[in-house]
Formats: C-alpha cells, sequence, structure tokens
C-alpha cells in the first residue's frame, strides 16, 4: 500500500472552477453550481484505494453532519480508469451508492482538476469558505488502515465547525496520506 502526502496547496488559494461528469446522473458539473452558501469540501478519492475505503462511512457522515450548515461536499476521482478498471465512472455511481454518498462523485477524466488543485493522494481534502478561498487542507484524521486508531474526522469537523461558527480555521494543518492519484 503506497503512502503518497498532500502537496497542501498555499491556504487563501481561489478554487479552481471545473465542469466534469457526475457518475450518478451523467451530466456536467461545475464547482459554481455545487458550491455550498458557507463552504465547500472539495475531496479527492477513488474507488479501489484503501485509505478511501477505510474512510468511506465517515466521508458519508460528514456530509450528512454539515450539509444543512451550508457546507456541500464534493467527491472527484482522477484516477486513470484504463489502467485502474476498478474507478471506471460506472463502478464510481455504484460505490457511491453502496456508500450512501449524498454529494455528486465526479469524474475528472483529463486529470486537469486535480493538476489545478495540486491533489496528489486520495484521499485528499481542500474546505473552501463561501468565496471559495482555501482554509483548509490537510488529513481527515489520524487514523490509518491498520494503524488502530479510530476514524473520526477530527482534524476536517474542526475546521469545518470553526467555518461554520464563522472561527478562524487553525493554520497548524497535517498533510493528508493515501495512494497516489493514478496519472495517465
Amino acid at each position: 500500500m503506497a503512502r503518497t502526502e498532500s502537496n497542501m496547496l498555499p491556504l487563501g488559494t481561489k478554487a479552481p472552477d471545473f465542469n466534469i461528469i457526475d457518475t450518478l446522473d451523467n451530466t456536467k458539473k461545475s464547482l459554481s453550481e455545487l458550491k455550498g452558501i458557507t463552504g465547500t469540501l472539495v475531496m479527492f478519492i477513488c474507488n479501489h484505494c484503501p485509505f478511501v475505503i477505510h474512510v468511506s462511512t465517515e466521508l458519508s457522515q460528514l456530509a450528512k453532519d454539515y450539509v444543512s450548515k451550508g457546507i456541500n461536499c464534493i467527491a472527484i476521482s482522477s484516477n486513470d480508469a484504463e489502467n485502474y478498471p476498478q474507478d471506471r465512472p460506472e463502478l464510481m455511481a455504484k460505490y457511491a451508492i453502496d456508500n450512501d454518498y449524498i454529494f455528486p462523485y465526479l469524474y475528472d477524466q483529463t486529470q486537469e482538476v486535480a493538476k489545478a488543485y495540486d491533489a496528489a493522494c486520495t484521499p485528499d481534502f481542500f474546505l473552501f469558505d463561501s468565496n471559495l478561498k482555501l482554509v483548509y487542507t490537510g488529513q481527515l484524521d489520524d487514523s490509518r488502515p491498520g494503524n488502530g486508531k479510530p476514524v473520526t474526522g477530527e482534524d476536517l469537523r474542526a475546521a469545518m465547525t470553526a467555518l461554520v461558527n464563522k472561527e478562524a480555521v487553525n493554520p497548524d494543518q497535517k498533510p493528508s496520506m493515501g495512494c497516489g492519484i493514478k496519472w495517465v
């Protein structure tokens, strides 16, 4: 299991826009139409990564806990689906349904969105405020497959709660870690 750390895009960075396919309904969706009133969480994930599988239940719960507070969640897979067929769009849609995702699961076929966000691993998290300025980029929590620590979402939840409460997000952020994005 490869361990790749996120690149930690500088805080304050404006969220790059995109217009890519939502695997659940096969329509193109843009950041401008999916963004939340309070904030927007962009997550780079995939179907087969053990790190994503390990936190999938928490990702589903996180969205359920914060969408009513104005933070919309968006998942994107940028993996090369030809060489990693588990990450094909039709299987992404099934994965989203099986994991009770209430957020769109988008396919970045050209990998341009991942490059624009400087995404490096799955999962990789980017939390933006209401003006689409980056306030958090880092880990979900300290749990990793096999390390015995429970999945709590503690780090990301603290940032999301601060955003909801109009408080400063702690700038001391630990990189996310997971499988490297499967580049073409």
